[in-house]
């Protein structure tokens, strides 16, 4: 029988790690809190903010929409009070169509 090392996935991620992720500050992550009521990360005791997978995936649909597409934070708050899902699913298209992408540009330089 075959040992296999089960993937460990974290269940929150730091606000550091979160900002490096997405390549910002973390003080602009906390501005965002501020700003959009869809990102609401939990709190330890101390304070320190700790962001789940779909913490995560809230700043993703406000970094496309704010850094990506140039909204301004009107407007994205705009389209998020309209439509979350729709966005959500666009991302996804997005994400995937890059994982595609990525691959054929991978198979492309395996051959000389």
């Amino acid at each position: 029988m075959v040992y296999k090392e089960k993937v460990i996935k974290k269940l929150y991620y730091s606000i550091g790690e979160v900002a490096k992720k997405f390549n910002v500050t973390t003080s602009l992550i906390r501005f965002w809190e501020t700003e959009f009521d869809i990102l609401k990360p939990k709190k330890n005791r101390k304070g320190n903010r700790q962001y789940t997978d779909e913490d995560i995936e809230q700043i993703s649909i406000i970094y496309n929409l704010v850094k990506e597409k140039g909204y301004k934070l009107a407007g994205a708050k705009e389209i998020l009070k309209k439509d979350v899902s729709g966005i959500k699913h666009k991302l996804e298209l997005v994400e995937s169509l890059r994982n595609i992408r990525k691959f054929l540009v991978e198979v492309k330089n395996s051959f000389p």
